[in-house]
């Protein structure tokens, strides 16, 4: 076995970033070819392929970590700093819609008569599906915090099912975001607002969505017995991204539901 005199890992050369940047490059052509030709059969299979790409790369980290031992107490503060900085990154990019929306909102321009909202845009009630979705959103950042809590007792039994109560709240949030979306009164078109609207909570049903398949890889891992109550940083920082996709949704339902609603009811 190779011994090194520092404690880094030094990653072994793998095909998987040079094979998903050519994968999320088609990926994005079949996107466009959809739009205009309503053609799925090449983003079908560039999404088969993608998958199939961060499957085999996300098998070889784990093989590393939790087979060959390769990620240390160091390598794991490193992670760490990393997610905390990644997460940085996502609080910026949403502060740019935030930022969109204050200042369209409180100095609304003469082209959408001076108005917030617009005349003619419908609201949706804050007290019908988006009130619903905090709700779950909520209950699943305590059912993750319970899930975390049971691993760290050593009680994996708990911890699985807590963590599969989470994805099934995920997956309830998504539907009921599905439902608002189909039945809403106005589209991405629709003046500044619709414009931020769809953004802003658009976006957020991705992070969603994202750390959904975040947690699904970690309640295999958990089955799989990856995860132990010392060594778990996949888990965590799985938490930590829906901890922020929690607090970030009690911000865009506070002002972009609550606030414009409010206004709109003046």
């Amino acid at each position: 076995m190779h011994k090194s005199n520092h404690p880094y890992h030094m990653v072994s050369i793998s095909p998987w970033p040079l094979i998903l940047s050519i994968n999320i490059m088609i990926f994005l052509i079949s996107l466009i070819k959809w739009f205009y030709f309503m053609n799925t059969n090449l983003m079908i299979l560039s999404f088969i392929s993608l998958s199939l790409t961060l499957f085999q790369w996300w098998r070889d980290i784990i093989r590393e970590s939790t087979f060959q031992g390769m990620h240390t107490s160091y390598i794991t503060k490193n992670l760490k700093t990393s997610m905390i900085l990644f997460i940085i990154s996502e609080i910026f990019f949403f502060i740019s819609l935030f930022w969109a929306y204050f200042h369209s909102s409180l100095s609304p321009s003469i082209e959408i008569g001076m108005l917030w909202p617009p005349k003619n845009i419908i609201m949706f009630n804050p007290y019908d599906i988006p009130l619903l979705n905090s709700i779950i959103l909520i209950t699943s950042g305590i059912t993750i915090t319970w899930s975390h809590n049971s691993l760290l007792n050593n009680n994996l039994k708990t911890a699985i099912y807590t963590l599969m109560y989470t994805i099934s709240l995920s997956f309830m949030f998504s539907l009921c975001q599905y439902f608002e979306y189909k039945s809403a009164p106005f589209t991405i078109a629709d003046s500044i607002y619709g414009s931020i609207f769809f953004m802003t909570t658009g976006f957020h049903g991705i992070h969603v969505i994202i750390g959904t398949i975040f947690l699904i890889v970690c309640l295999f891992r958990m089955m799989l017995n990856h995860f132990s109550k010392i060594h778990h940083f996949g888990f965590e920082a799985a938490i930590w991204y829906w901890h922020f996709v929690d607090i970030v949704w009690l911000f865009v339902y506070t002002w972009i539901y609550w606030w414009s609603f409010y206004l709109y009811s003046m």
